[in-house]
Formats: C-alpha cells, structure tokens, sequence
C-alpha cells in the first residue's frame, strides 16, 4: 500500500553555507513519498541558486520565492503548494537523522488524527553549545519522551518547530500559519494546544538543531523575550484563566512587574506575592506585594509564577505539592 505522501516546508533566508547539508538530508530519508515546498524570503546571498540545482535534479523539491515578506509569510505560501496528507516543517540551516520521516509518519499513522508526532532533538554548533541551548534542549527532550509538552506550555515554545508532523486536517483546523503572530513556533504550539491535540511520544533522536550567532531566533525582534509574555498570557487569559478563582502573581521582577501591568491595562484583579522582604508591603502600581505564603489564605487561587531561578522554581512546585495544588488549573510557571 502506498505510504501518505508527507508534504516538508522549509523556509530560508541567506542560508547558503548550510542549504547543502540540509537538502542531502532530506534526499537521504529511509521514506521516499515526501515533497519539498521551499520558499526562499529574499535571499542575497547564493542560497537561491543553491536549492534551485537540487529542483533541477529531484522534481520533489519544488522552489518558489515569497510572495510576501517573512517566516509566517513564506510558511503560509508552503503549505498552499503543498498537496500531502501528512505536514512536516524543516529549517534550512539544520539537519535531519535519515530516519526522521519515516518515524514521525509511522508514529503519525499509528495514533491517527489529533496527534502531534514529535522527535528528540540534538543542538549543534562549530563552536559548541550555549549553556542556555543544552538546558532548553534537555527540558524539551524529556518533555517528548513522555509526551507531557503541553504540561509546561506557558514556560517556554514545547513543539520544536523544525521537528513535529501532523495531518494536514489538523492545521487547517487550527487555522495553519493564518495568524500574524510571532514567535511562530510557539503560537502554533498553542493552537495545538488549544485543539485538544495528543503529543505522541519519542525517544529517538530525530532532528539536529543547528546553532549560531545569527540564527533568525538569536537576532530577530520578534523573538525578543517581551514577545513571549504577551503570547503566554494572550493564551493563558483564552484556554486556562479561571476567573471563578483568585488570580496570583507570583515574583515582582521584570516579568513579574509585566505581566501585573497588563493585567492592570485589561481590568483583571489579582494579588500580588513574592519572597523578597525589601518588596513586601510596597505598593507597585496600586497593589500591596504579600508574603508568599499568603498564599495559604487565598480562597481558590491560581497562580502565574515569574520566578526565573531553576533551584527556587523546585522550592515553589514542592510547596504547590504540599498545598495538593495541580498544575495549569491551580498554577502555571511562565519562566
């Protein structure tokens, strides 16, 4: 029987030094029914010319330049060429395992509709990897090997955006890459999330994820750190806010103060707790900051933790053990 054929989206801009590597990756995949929509987004550099001479020798590759400007853009006019029941996306700079269609399709197939299929990834860099890249990558990869991505959406982007399959049914109904709203990845991780979908687990290494000092996710504005508090409490306030219960800010930095101003800005009450004694009983924007354990007190609370530090984040979840408080309904860590 005919396998589906999996449609592979890849965007690129001035990628030339990494184009080749990518697309041997892809030509040596163990499962052959695939088609490459790639877009290129304005290039400068010889990253046109590079794919183009792949496209002349594999009538798979289908090369389009973008009819609009940017990543959502050039995702949008993928997926329009694309034709397969299956939907992959792929970043021009990184490398897939040869066996990295074949295992999310198979995975895909297995569990049907309403699944997200997801692989481990690999960060790799000439000069080796940040401190902060191997820690994303580690939380991520144990996250998948569960299948628990959704468990932590609000601190961080769960699907990895170079290493996810679903059915081409499924992003239409979330909508696809319809939204103007960045990051990219991260919002349509929510909207996987929003639509009930099943994260498939993995423990195969699947994806290698290139880093370096320009990637598009390390220079871009729209994937500033600001970006990603709006986008977790645009979702947050739509999916998980209860307003039946009593809203709490947990942590008075920077995301802390954030979050308490647009909450402010949108006539949202909340209390307001930390741990720090030189901010307990200061009143910042209009609201007393309480002692963390106030906590204890407040009837049917719900909280947003913005403290940052990994050691204190533990201190916190084992005190929301000990209260038999449940994670997303009760809390949710925003860092």
């Amino acid at each position: 029987m005919q396998k589906p054929l999996v449609s592979i989206l890849i965007p690129f801009k001035n990628t030339g030094a990494y184009l080749e590597p990518c697309l041997l990756s892809i030509l040596n995949q163990t499962y052959s029914n695939w088609e490459l929509l790639i877009i290129d987004d304005g290039s400068t550099d010889n990253s046109f010319g590079i794919v183009n001479t792949f496209a002349i020798k594999d009538e798979r590759i289908k090369l389009f330049k973008n009819t609009g400007q940017g990543i959502i853009d050039a995702l949008k006019l993928a997926f329009e060429k694309s034709t397969g029941e299956l939907i992959t996306r792929m970043d021009s700079d990184d490398v897939m395992q040869p066996n990295k269609i074949e295992v999310l399709s198979n995975h895909l197939i297995l569990h049907g509709t309403k699944h997200v299929a997801l692989g481990l990834v690999n960060y790799f860099a000439e000069g080796g990897i940040k401190d902060g890249y191997k820690s994303y990558e580690t939380w991520l990869n144990s996250l998948t090997l569960k299948g628990r991505n959704f468990s932590e959406i609000y601190k961080e982007c769960v699907i990895p955006s170079p290493c996810w399959m679903v059915y081409r049914s499924d992003l239409i109904a979330c909508d696809a890459f319809n939204p103007s709203r960045y990051p990219e990845d991260y919002d349509l991780a929510f909207r996987f999330y929003k639509h009930q979908f099943k994260c498939i687990p993995c423990d195969v290494v699947l994806h290698n994820w290139r880093d370096y000092n320009n990637r598009t996710s390390r220079t871009h504005v729209h994937y500033a750190e600001n970006h990603f508090i709006d986008i977790k409490l645009l979702y947050f306030l739509e999916l998980d806010y209860n307003p039946r219960k009593t809203l709490v800010v947990w942590g008075a930095g920077n995301k802390g103060k954030t979050i308490a101003k647009k909450l402010i800005a949108q006539n949202i009450p909340f209390e307001w707790i930390c741990d720090n004694p030189k901010k307990i009983g200061r009143d910042i924007y209009g609201v007393i900051l309480k002692p963390f354990r106030d906590l204890e007190s407040i009837t049917n609370p719900q909280s947003i933790i913005t403290v940052a530090n990994k050691t204190e984040q533990k201190t916190i979840l084992n005190y929301m053990n000990g209260l038999n408080l449940k994670s997303i309904s009760d809390y949710v860590f925003f860092c």
